[in-house]
C-alpha cells in the first residue's frame, strides 16, 4: 500500500525550505532528507520569501545536496512573498551592509538555483500579502527572471493579479469599487399573517 500511496502523498505540493519557527534555521531542509524516490515524486513545489529577510537560514541555498536534481515530475514552483524589503518602510532595519537589494538578489539566486538544477520545471506561479504591490521591485526581478528563462508565468489565486489589471490592485478591490453605499435608511416591511 505503501508503493501506492507515496505518489499521492508527494505529488501535492511541497515547501522547499521550513518555515514554522522551530525547524526555521534547521540544517537539513525536509528535501534534503527525503529519499530520491520521493523527491522524484514531487510534482510542486513551494518557496516562501519574507521570512527571515533581515537574515536568512543558512539552509535557504540552492546547493547541489539539496537534491534538486532528483525532482524529475516537478512541474510547478509556487513562489510567496510574504515581504518586499526593498520598500521604503524597512528603511533602518536592514542591517550593516544590507542594502535594498540585498534580499532581492538573494531571491534571484534561489530562483536561479531552482530554474538550473530542475529543468523540467515549466510554470512558477507568484503570489503575496496585500502589502506587496505587483510592482514592488521583488516581485519585478522574480517576473523578469521567469521570463528570461522561458518558462510559463502565471499569477496566485490569493491576490488575484491579472497582466491587464494596474499594478498592486486585489482582486477583491475589483469586486468591492462596483459596489455602492447608500445614504438612504433601509426600508422596514411589516407583514401580518
Amino acid at each position: 500500500m505503501h508503493e501506492e500511496a507515496y505518489r499521492v502523498f508527494y505529488a501535492q505540493t511541497v515547501r522547499l525550505f521550513p518555515y514554522h519557527g522551530r525547524f526555521f534555521t534547521t540544517k537539513y531542509p525536509l528535501l534534503m532528507r527525503l529519499p530520491p524516490r520521493y523527491r522524484e515524486a514531487i510534482n510542486a513545489m513551494e518557496l516562501r520569501l519574507g521570512p527571515g529577510w533581515s537574515k536568512p537560514p543558512t539552509c535557504q541555498n540552492t546547493q547541489p545536496r539539496l537534491g534538486l536534481t532528483d525532482c524529475k515530475n516537478m512541474r510547478t514552483l509556487k513562489i510567496f512573498v510574504e515581504c518586499d524589503p526593498s520598500d521604503d518602510i524597512f528603511n533602518g532595519f536592514r542591517g550593516a551592509g544590507a542594502t535594498e537589494e540585498t534580499y532581492m538578489c538573494f531571491c534571484v539566486h534561489l530562483l536561479t538555483g531552482i530554474l538550473d538544477q530542475v529543468p523540467s520545471l515549466e510554470i512558477v506561479e507568484i503570489d503575496a500579502w496585500s502589502g506587496v504591490k505587483k510592482d514592488a521591485p521583488l516581485i519585478k526581478a522574480l517576473k523578469m527572471h521567469v521570463e528570461d528563462r522561458r518558462k510559463r508565468l502565471v499569477w496566485g489565486p490569493l491576490r488575484g493579479w491579472e497582466d491587464k489589471e494596474r499594478p498592486g490592485l486585489i482582486g477583491i478591490e475589483n469586486a468591492l469599487a462596483t459596489l455602492s453605499i447608500s445614504s438612504e435608511a433601509p426600508r422596514v416591511l411589516a407583514v401580518q399573517a
